[in-house]
């Protein structure tokens, strides 16, 4: 039986959480995985990937996975990890009772710290956000949606309408709903597709629910005003900023980048043909080159107040999380989502910082 050098100790054991199954006995974004075990390694932190399955809290030695000098994954034994940074793939996984169960076991344990334990719901980011004077004024109006009823009174205040999966992720199943009073077909419905839309017109509320209805099955979804958002040659562009904490245990931005929504998209999701900006390029041409880098700080400081709420409504320990914030043609800013598990920043300069910072706060929760 191999085991962890013990000369790491001095560092706290760090495990990274995710489930069972796939070509190398555990699922996840593997490439991620691998950057994240070698900065550990570099940085002098014992650290493995373990499964739901494989972490037996009670056990002396716990199955892991870790790089081996040739970058390739190989199983060894590990001590019981000190800290656990949660990156299970799916919320469907997730909600699994066995994974709960586990989860529910950790957050208890008294020698492990556990973080980012859950992914976050849309309605509840929302309601959460609403509780607090410092960024209730920052939420689009938002209501669940349960009828015909509800989104023609949201319809009659707001000419423009997202709809949006409470459980979504990178722009899958989101809509925009318009009402042209000019058009003998007024009720127009876009539904994103992979890397296009298609738009459906309606002369009447009903013919219109029907296909809402047909769109979203049983999925709760929620409505949202649109905001006109800032653009640069008729693309809208939001901003994605990722939070970390630090060293000290306090929330920081480590990066914001931009990104542009594609000719055919109603998001700006890279996968759904978005594009990745620079922010500073993109506010400039809106609001002035003498303006941009006043408004990044602005967002920034939004970000982190907003990373606060979230972390204390939700009654969890969170490390991180990324947001997507908007800026409409009059500089206001506005929320739209966060991530519990935020996806990897492509800009080479935020993903070596947030790659570091998992470490950094790892260390600042062991020594708690």
């Amino acid at each position: 039986m191999t085991s962890a050098n013990d000369e790491l100790t001095q560092k706290p054991v760090v495990a990274i959480l995710t489930v069972s199954g796939g070509p190398r006995s555990f699922r996840g974004n593997l490439a991620n995985f691998k950057d994240i075990v070698r900065t550990g390694q570099e940085m002098g932190f014992p650290v493995y990937v373990v499964t739901i399955r494989d972490l037996k809290l009670e056990e002396e030695w716990i199955k892991g996975y870790t790089l081996n000098a040739d970058n390739k994954w190989e199983q060894q034994y590990f001590p019981p990890p000190k800290v656990i940074y949660n990156r299970i793939p799916q919320r469907q996984d997730e909600l699994k009772p066995t994974v709960r169960r586990k989860i529910r076991e950790c957050l208890v344990h008294p020698d492990i710290k556990f973080y980012n334990p859950y992914f976050f719901n849309k309605w509840y980011l929302f309601e959460w956000l609403k509780k607090s004077k410092s960024t209730a004024h920052l939420v689009p109006k938002t209501r669940r949606l349960h009828g015909e009823k509800g989104l023609q009174k949201m319809l009659e205040r707001y000419p423009c309408l997202y709809l949006k999966p409470e459980s979504g992720k990178a722009g899958k199943g989101i809509m925009m709903l318009k009402y042209q009073t000019d058009k003998p077909l007024p009720y127009r419905l876009k539904v994103q597709h992979h890397k296009s839309s298609t738009t459906y017109k309606s002369a009447n509320m009903q013919r219109l629910w029907a296909r809402i209805k047909a769109e979203t099955g049983a999925a709760p979804y929620i409505i949202q005003q649109g905001i006109e958002l800032a653009a640069v040659d008729h693309r809208p562009f939001d901003l994605r900023v990722l939070l970390q904490k630090t060293r000290k245990g306090q929330w920081s931005v480590t990066g914001v980048g931009a990104r542009m929504a594609g000719s055919k998209s109603i998001t700006t999701h890279v996968p759904r043909g978005g594009s990745i900006e620079d922010p500073n390029k993109m506010l400039s041409a809106v609001f002035g080159s003498e303006n941009a880098p006043g408004m990044i700080n602005r967002l920034k400081t939004t970000a982190i107040v907003i990373a606060r709420q979230i972390e204390k409504a939700s009654g969890h320990t969170h490390g991180e999380m990324s947001m997507d914030l908007g800026v409409d043609s009059e500089g206001s800013i506005w929320f739209f989502e966060a991530n519990a598990k935020p996806m990897k920043f492509d800009e080479p300069h935020i993903r070596q910082k947030s790659l570091e910072r998992i470490f950094h706060y790892s260390q600042y929760l062991a020594s708690e």
